[in-house]
């Protein structure tokens, strides 16, 4: 992209959960390993739920934070989210009550959240995500424009669009053209979870497990640079953007058959740095 403005930075978060049972169940990796692994694999941080301990050894790494939980209760909410920024966190991705919450309700919600814990210094996102208000892109739509109508601001969103695109069935042509028609949503927003997807599966394998990306990740990263793009010709808020490859294996999203999550996200990190040099470039 041709612009006299500063280069944005990427910053690219590992989280957790990409290593579970890793390298096997029963040898699971202890967290000062896994935070080793982060480094040496290249990422800036973690993502994660942060504790005193994974605080403590990510300081001794050099790796930011970036943290997340769901939200039921402000009150309840507030209180860890001056647990998290007294370890350090200043972003937090918040999943938004439940499937079946109304609109109305969701967006009320947000406007006390987000309104209660910027004193904090906290920044709050809400993120597009399975079970809970935000599920669907017309209930998401709906809690943005009224959070919009009752407080002038675009609403900061965690953008997962991996549970979007299966609720659509999306093919690979129509990705960017369904899923990139809020910019400005996008633009202002600072935290991405990049979650490969298909039209039926919210994660799908990046490797064939031999080193070869999949057809299936192909398609994702071609999206991926398209969103990457589409952030940068915005305000670039804060001139970062923190992501995370999200990449599991608990709550269905890991397919029996895929290679484990944890080496996926590692090549996802070198494939994913790609797309977005490729989108400094337009």
């Amino acid at each position: 992209m041709k612009t006299n403005r500063p280069t944005p930075k990427l910053v690219m978060c590992a989280t957790t959960w990409s290593m579970g049972v890793w390298p096997t169940a029963r040898r699971e990796w202890s967290l000062p390993r896994k935070l080793r692994a982060i480094q040496a694999a290249g990422f800036d941080g973690v993502c994660a739920y942060a504790t005193p301990a994974l605080k403590a050894g990510a300081d001794r790494l050099g790796l930011v934070l970036m943290s997340g939980f769901d939200c039921q209760d402000v009150p309840k909410t507030l209180t860890r989210l001056r647990a998290q920024r007294r370890l350090g966190v200043r972003f937090v991705n918040i999943q938004l009550l439940n499937h079946d919450t109304p609109p109305a309700t969701a967006a009320r919600m947000a406007v006390k959240l987000i309104r209660a814990s910027r004193p904090l210094g906290v920044s709050v996102h809400i993120e597009t995500h399975r079970d809970t208000a935000t599920e669907t892109p017309e209930k998401f739509a709906e809690i943005a424009r009224l959070y919009r109508r009752a407080t002038g601001e675009q609403l900061p969103v965690t953008w997962d669009h991996s549970h979007f695109a299966v609720s659509k069935h999306l093919l690979p042509a129509d990705y960017s053209a369904r899923l990139l028609t809020a910019p400005r949503l996008i633009q202002h927003s600072q935290m991405f979870h990049l979650r490969p997807f298909n039209s039926q599966h919210c994660q799908v394998p990046v490797t064939n497990g031999r080193g070869a990306l999949t057809p299936e990740f192909r398609d994702y990263l071609a999206f991926t640079e398209d969103l990457f793009a589409c952030w940068l010709a915005g305000p670039r808020p804060g001139g970062e953007l923190w992501v995370c490859p999200e990449l599991g294996t608990s709550h269905g999203y890991h397919v029996s058959t895929d290679p484990h999550p944890w080496p996926d996200a590692v090549r996802a990190r070198t494939e994913l740095l790609g797309a977005w040099r490729r989108a400094l470039r337009r």
